[in-house]
């Protein structure tokens, strides 16, 4: 099931002024490139933690087969742009939309498909995250700044731990496969 980031968020829930407040750094550029680059990287950690996309970004999943029942990843699923199956000799079939249906994180199809190549046969197109930047819960915006912060104090070092407070705060959103 790899997935292929199309579009990545336009905006971070964290901004560059956010972070220096959170860390007390004084005003002045010395550190802005460095913290833009951990604003990122601590909203990625994030979302792979909770396994969410937080701010609206495109992604397509590719399949090699489906029953007809596609469980989408990275909730919350905002929307589905196009599902496409591939023929073995790579001709490319767009679904039409009434062919399926969305049920939570679920793409439903109305016949499971057959023929297709063996590998990456399906190509789901989807929109994923709870919107724009100031849309993702404060919380999920707090425990980024926790995480720029740990980025920050160990800045350079190799495997710097997800701060408790940064994990108590986003065990909420985590989503668990049971």
């Amino acid at each position: 099931m790899p997935l292929e980031l199309i579009a990545a968020p336009a905006a971070e829930p964290v901004t560059l002024d956010q972070a220096k407040a959170w860390l007390r750094v004084e005003s002045g550029n010395d550190e802005d490139a460095l913290l833009s680059a951990l604003i990122p990287a601590a909203r990625a950690r994030a979302e792979w933690h909770t396994g969410r996309a937080f701010v609206s970004q495109r992604w397509t999943l590719w399949l090699d087969r489906s029953d007809g029942r596609i469980e989408l990843p990275l909730p919350p699923l905002q929307s589905i742009e196009s599902v496409t199956f591939y023929a073995p000799d790579g001709a490319a079939s767009v679904l039409e939309s009434n062919a399926y249906a969305v049920g939570g994180q679920y793409l439903l199809l109305d016949t499971p498909p057959a023929g297709l190549r063996a590998a990456n046969g399906i190509a789901v197109a989807f929109t994923a995250g709870y919107g724009e930047a100031s849309d993702v819960p404060p919380a999920i915006s707090q425990a980024i700044l926790a995480l720029v912060a740990a980025l920050y104090e160990h800045r350079g070092g190799d495997g710097v731990p997800t701060p408790d407070n940064a994990l108590a705060l986003l065990a909420p959103y985590r989503t668990i496969k049971l």
